[in-house]
């Protein structure tokens, strides 16, 4: 029996094959890998852009508000008084508009034409004329805010040719608007208001005033409370705390609050703050302390990641000429560690800016009129105002439901930009 003879050229090119099918293989799933993070990106990419696109084209509408131009007749006997402010401004406001569309007699229609403006406008005639008394005794072209339907049919948000009984605006509004627009009446500058008005009933004039008065009240408090402690706690865990097990514990405890829900801190505020200590509901006092316990994990674990990336050889080089342990960290660690604390403080108070939740819990979604007057007196914020306005029936809260989003992101976007020049202007490269 003989043995068979093997042919070394062969086993050679077997092996080659093998090795170079193993080769194609490797680079077959890298290209797939490849394609499949690459649409990963694409679909994150596509689903962002519609939903800012969604946003945005909801929104924009509300940056401009139409108003209607009225003479305003101020030669009315009863502004001669000496207080200006007790005038009969409805009259003088129903004149003004029946002038602008003369004829209108009936009763029904003259309702129709009062409802196309703002129904404050008596109130936004009296406070100018208290504002500035010198229009007394003169004819005053004044530009009102004209009513929620008025505005979305001049935006083209109702459609003029649907029945009658399915708009909500009568074909003797859509007539005189018309007629208004063709008298050069009707304009849509941009809406300053939204800025600078609190909230209000009546979607025309509802801003944001109030809430991004209150949002920065809450975020100073919440600065001002959680970046000491934060800053302190961390250098405490960092650098002198001994390690052991309780040490360890507390280590476990604050990476285990940076991933607790925000309304558990919302609960333990309105226990704690409004329950317990009896603090005022619904002030930014009781809002930004509530925001700093939720901000203080983020602010501990990014300021003590900052005080690691310090090298050693810095304390090292600290005690060698003489310093102490505490004039090591104080003199020579947290200067250099600073940019990374900042870094990580903006960002926390950049994820409390756009937290509902606890707000909600602790009362900060009242109906506010007017801009919180200090830390104590009630306020809204922005997330909790997107979230009254979206709850609102009306139509004309939703366009400014979207603006809202709008402007609260820009806040977020302009705050992780501070931190992110922070970082590439105060970081120090070894």
């Amino acid at each position: 029996m003989t043995d068979t003879i093997k042919d070394p050229g062969f086993e050679a090119s077997a092996a080659l094959g093998d090795a170079q099918r193993r080769i194609r293989r490797r680079y077959a799933a890298e290209r797939r890998f490849k394609f499949f993070g690459l649409a990963a990106i694409l679909a994150a990419v596509g689903v962002l852009v519609v939903l800012l696109f969604t946003i945005v084209s909801s929104g924009y509408p509300a940056f401009f508000q139409t108003r209607i131009a009225l003479d305003v007749d101020l030669r009315d006997p009863t502004l001669e008084q000496a207080d200006p402010a007790k005038a009969n401004y409805r009259k003088i406001f129903d004149d003004a508009l029946a002038a602008s569309l003369p004829g209108i007699t009936d009763t029904k229609e003259l309702r129709e034409l009062r409802a196309m403006v703002t129904a404050a406008a008596p109130y936004l005639i009296r406070d100018r004329v208290v504002d500035d008394p010198s229009l007394i005794g003169r004819e005053v072209r004044m530009e009102l805010p004209a009513s929620d339907r008025i505005d979305q049919l001049q935006k083209g948000e109702i459609d003029r040719n649907v029945a009658p009984d399915r708009r909500i605006v009568t074909d003797n509004q859509i007539a005189w608007y018309d007629r208004l627009d063709a008298d050069g009446r009707i304009s849509a500058p941009f809406n300053s208001g939204l800025f600078f008005n609190a909230d209000s009933r009546f979607p025309e004039l509802a801003g944001l005033w109030g809430a991004i008065v209150g949002s920065f009240y809450a975020l100073m408090v919440c600065f001002f409370l959680s970046f000491p402690i934060g800053i302190a706690a961390a250098i405490y865990l960092e650098e002198f705390a001994p390690k052991n097990r309780w040490t360890d514990l507390i280590e476990v405890n604050i990476n285990n609050l940076a991933a607790v829900p925000s309304i558990v801190f919302g609960l333990l505020g309105l226990a704690v703050y409004i329950q317990t200590f009896g603090l005022p509901r619904s002030a930014p006092l009781v809002g930004g302390m509530t925001l700093a316990l939720m901000a203080l994990p983020t602010i501990i674990i990014a300021s003590r990641a900052a005080l690691k990336s310090v090298p050693p050889s810095v304390r090292e080089a600290a005690l060698g000429v003489g310093a102490s342990h505490q004039q090591a960290v104080l003199h020579h660690v947290l200067p250099l560690a600073m940019p990374g604390m900042l870094t990580g403080a903006i960002i926390g108070l950049a994820q409390a800016l756009g937290e509902t939740a606890p707000l909600l819990l602790i009362g900060m979604n009242a109906f506010i009129t007017s801009a919180p007057e200090g830390i104590t007196a009630p306020s809204t914020a922005l997330p909790t105002q997107i979230y009254i306005w979206a709850d609102s029936p009306e139509r004309g809260f939703v366009s400014r439901t979207s603006a809202a989003i709008i402007v609260l992101l820009g806040f977020l976007v302009c705050m992780n930009a501070v931190a992110i020049y922070l970082r590439k202007r105060l970081e120090v490269r070894w």
